[in-house]
């Protein structure tokens, strides 16, 4: 007599084609075994295997919602991202606020950088580093009033030559009433000249430089 083939040794099977659980083929497969190599003299129980038909009606149906919902996702993921794409185009010509203190220098003639001041500030100054972090341009007498302020940076150091292009960035020191250094978010403002598609996702080019959507904080009509 045949021995009947076991869930153990599908499950074995299929671990050593590198699977690591059953579908629904190998599940059919699994029944179909067992009815082949029954004993004759003593047939699988009738109760059993309703049950098992009822067993894979029910993986079938979660196998087929997985895949409906795997498609539904994609074609919600591919229908935002063109939303999202044409959104962007329209946004050309505006003027958006970037956060961080990072800045690239690329054959602009100036830049506009700011910060935001939670409360008043006894004194500020804004300090300027190339990428090696040395500092290159100080600039005194800033305002210390709270809330956002801007400032048109010449790209030039502190004995006025003009700085090669390059990465940089900026600080600004500021001090409350009570002698405390305060903490502050400094942004930079430029128009938003383009956008490119990339494998990677959307590039803005802002002032010449690319800029990823996530670092876009602000969007509105220039002044």
């Amino acid at each position: 007599m045949v021995d009947p083939i076991t869930t153990g040794n599908i499950s074995s099977n299929a671990a050593a084609k590198g699977k690591t659980s059953l579908g629904k083929d190998d599940f059919m497969r699994l029944m179909i075994s067992q009815l082949k190599n029954q004993d004759p003299l003593n047939p699988m129980d009738g109760t059993a295997f309703s049950a098992q038909l009822a067993q894979f009606s029910s993986l079938e149906q979660l196998t087929n919602l997985n895949d409906y919902m795997k498609q539904s996702i994609d074609a919600n993921a591919i229908l935002t991202q063109s939303i999202n794409n044409t959104l962007i185009t329209n946004m050309i010509g505006k003027e958006v606020k970037i956060t961080g203190g990072n800045l690239k220098v690329n054959g602009q003639d100036s830049m506009t950088i700011g910060y935001t001041l939670p409360a008043e500030a006894r004194s500020a100054q804004l300090k300027i580093y190339n990428e090696a972090g040395g500092l290159v341009k100080i600039i005194d007498g800033i305002p210390t009033s709270s809330g956002s302020s801007k400032l048109s940076w010449d790209l030039t150091d502190n004995n006025g030559n003009k700085l090669p292009n390059g990465k940089y960035k900026f600080e600004v020191d500021a001090t409350n009433l009570s002698g405390d250094k305060m903490r502050l978010d400094l942004f930079k403002v430029g128009l938003l000249e383009g956008v490119r598609f990339t494998e990677n996702g959307t590039v803005l080019i802002v002032n010449g430089s690319e800029y990823s959507i996530s670092e876009i904080s602000e969007v509105k009509n220039p002044h």
